[in-house]
């Protein structure tokens, strides 16, 4: 019975997926991510009574999230360049054949989640082509519909949205940044929900990657997996596991929406109009969570924009700033994990994790890679800009092994101070919680790595 009611609630939420909710699905959402979360509990051992309440985002709450640097607990990082049995890693082939797996598997185990191994394929469809503008620049826009063969379990069906801009008078294939983000679908109509946007009077992100001469795309995750635990019955983790719960090693959204953003990938190899070398992923908040954790597993992504993601992103997990781990571990964000990760919420602490953020971007290298944030005054402390910046000074000494260049300082940096002369880069702008203020920044970066690319 228990099966029937995930079942029937996976089929109501995933036909309501643009549109505002109303007060009872809400309320749905909450029966059945609560009834999913107690049974992972179940799984797990862990009774309601362990867990810790992570703190207030509120700076007023009795608990609020610590948002002083001197009250910042002392914490000790794994070290990315020594293996499990002790040895160092001295060279980038122990790294590939020891250390790299190491960490990769932690991650998977205690964090983001195994993927299945009866993943189905995707056939991407074109569902139209249009030349159009963005702002004043002409470009030849592609949607697609990216279709999961569900012959193995019919009751869930998942068609990813994507879309694909690039100039119209390109003359040859071009790099393309994929966000996750938001689209108006010809299939799901609904309102446009930019994630950046300029400043007044400033090109948006698109116009500013357009007149480069480069392209973008958009991939819509709640078309890959709901935000949401009532989710998990459906969408790719849903149709996977046929409907049934999650065991607690296996994957959770953010490890999804990644999936999908490779799918995505995949077709940019069959497009002549894009340069599949040259592909940067990017996001913000959540998806700047999904967007590194995409970098991390996907070896095709040349670089990275990840954007205010915080505490199971970028963000030092171990340090007691802002955002927690009891707060990913409630039912708030445990969907994005694995179950496992719960534990660090009730059995175990951060402390305890094997791996931490630092090692989430030394999985990147030696690729480049550029954490972005916004002003402590404008987006406030939550997602811990410091934290951020930490994970990617102590990710430095895998970049060098490679012969790379680090953020060049252990010293978090004054608002507005660009470290762009390495592999990793950081800046934290004095706007809020978007990419916008960091995009031209982003742009004259990913330029020495990819040139001009003005192909007309």
């Amino acid at each position: 019975m228990k099966k029937l009611f995930y079942l029937l609630f996976a089929v109501a939420i995933s036909s309501t997926t643009y549109a505002q909710p109303s007060q009872a699905e809400r309320d749905s959402i909450a029966k059945y991510t609560q009834l999913d979360y107690l049974q992972m509990l179940g799984q797990l051992g862990i009774q309601e009574s362990e867990l810790r309440p992570g703190p207030s985002g509120n700076p007023d709450a009795p608990n609020a999230a610590n948002r002083f640097e001197e009250k910042v607990n002392t914490y000790i990082l794994p070290n990315p360049l020594v293996l499990r049995n002790g040895e160092k890693v001295t060279g980038t082939e122990k790294w590939w054949q020891q250390r790299r797996p190491e960490i990769v598997e932690d991650f998977q185990r205690e964090i983001y989640g195994h993927l299945p191994a009866n993943i189905p394929s995707v056939k991407w469809e074109v569902v139209s082509v249009k030349d159009t503008v963005v702002g004043n620049f002409p470009i030849k826009e592609k949607r697609l519909r990216g279709v999961v063969d569900n012959s193995a379990y019919p009751p869930v069906s998942v068609e990813m949205e994507l879309l694909l801009a690039t100039p119209t008078e390109a003359r040859a294939a071009v790099p393309v940044v994929l966000e996750f983000g938001f689209i108006t679908s010809p299939w799901n109509p609904g309102p446009v929900v930019p994630l950046t946007l300029g400043a007044s009077g400033e090109p948006t992100w698109k116009e500013q990657l357009i007149a480069r001469g480069w392209g973008y795309a958009i991939i819509v995750p709640s078309s890959i997996q709901a935000d949401n635990g009532a989710g998990l019955s459906s969408g790719i983790i849903g149709l996977t596991s046929m409907g049934q719960p999650r065991k607690p090693e296996e994957w959770g959204a953010l490890r999804a929406w990644a999936w999908g953003a490779s799918r995505a990938i995949d077709y940019f190899e069959t497009d002549k109009d894009v340069d599949v070398k040259r592909i940067a992923i990017e996001g913000l908040s959540r998806y700047g969570k999904a967007a590194i954790v995409a970098m991390a597993f996907e070896p095709r992504i040349s670089l990275g924009f990840i954007g205010s993601s915080g505490a199971g992103g970028a963000k030092i997990l171990r340090r007691v700033f802002g955002e927690q781990v009891e707060n990913l571990a409630s039912t708030y964000a445990y969907h994005w994990f694995c179950g496992n990760f719960i534990r660090y919420a009730s059995q175990k602490t951060a402390d305890d994790l094997p791996v931490d953020a630092h090692e989430l971007v030394a999985l990147c290298a030696p690729r480049p890679i550029f954490i972005s944030a916004g002003s402590p005054q404008v987006e406030g402390q939550w997602i811990d800009a410091k934290g951020m910046f930490l994970a990617g000074a102590n990710a430095g000494v895998v970049y060098q092994l490679f012969g790379k260049n680090d953020l060049g300082t252990m010293e978090f940096p004054p608002l507005g101070t660009a470290l762009v002369s390495g592999e990793i880069a950081f800046r934290q702008h004095a706007g809020g919680h978007s990419t916008g203020p960091n995009w031209s920044t982003w742009i004259a970066w990913a330029c020495k790595y990819w040139g001009t690319c003005k192909y007309y």
